[in-house]
């Protein structure tokens, strides 16, 4: 099961780096083509980011994820996304989460929004209510496939990671309600 997953862990990687150089390969045409070409690309290319603060008491919770997307025509889009994410309970554990992700949006009415993302991040843990203090370090796939409403550059929905273990404490539950804004 373990090198099942280190598979599909290579896989996404390599995924991640197809597109990188994908949208790379964009920025290198010749001199007047190219910025006819490039205008053009730009047009249709949106950011947005994702940013989290949770503060309690001795507790700490912070990321920043963001993520571009190239509209492909007015039903579908592709991006990319990278994420860090900080997350610390004094005395119990800390946590390091960084990794990118691979984005497809479906609109197959203006107001509906299908999604799915794929997502490779490198967890590093610390459990520091252990003496002494244990590291677990590990990569973590997720895959979630969303729907939700959109007004305008805003849509509001939830979305399921269908590779979900609890045993990784990456996240607390596979459903997950998100707000996703690019301009």
């Amino acid at each position: 099961m373990k090198q099942k997953f280190r598979f599909l862990s290579f896989l996404t990687r390599i995924a991640i780096c197809v597109c990188f150089f994908l949208f790379l390969s964009q920025s290198h045409a010749q001199d007047s083509l190219m910025t006819r070409q490039k205008s053009e690309f730009w047009k249709k290319v949106r950011f947005g980011a994702g940013l989290g603060l949770g503060f309690g008491s001795e507790f700490t919770n912070i990321s920043v994820a963001p993520s571009a997307i190239y509209d492909v025509n007015d039903y579908f889009s592709v991006g990319l996304g990278v994420q860090y994410g900080y997350v610390k309970q004094k005395n119990v554990f800390n946590s390091h989460l960084y990794g990118a992700s691979l984005i497809t949006l479906v609109n197959p009415v203006q107001e509906v929004q299908l999604s799915a993302e794929l997502e490779q991040l490198r967890v590093n843990n610390t459990y520091s209510y252990m003496t002494p203090a244990v590291k677990d370090d590990f990569w973590s796939t997720a895959l979630f496939l969303g729907a939700g409403y959109c007004a305008q550059n805003v849509t509001v929905g939830v979305r399921y990671n269908v590779l979900y273990k609890e045993a990784d404490n990456v996240y607390s539950q596979a459903w997950m309600p998100f707000v996703r804004v690019y301009f």
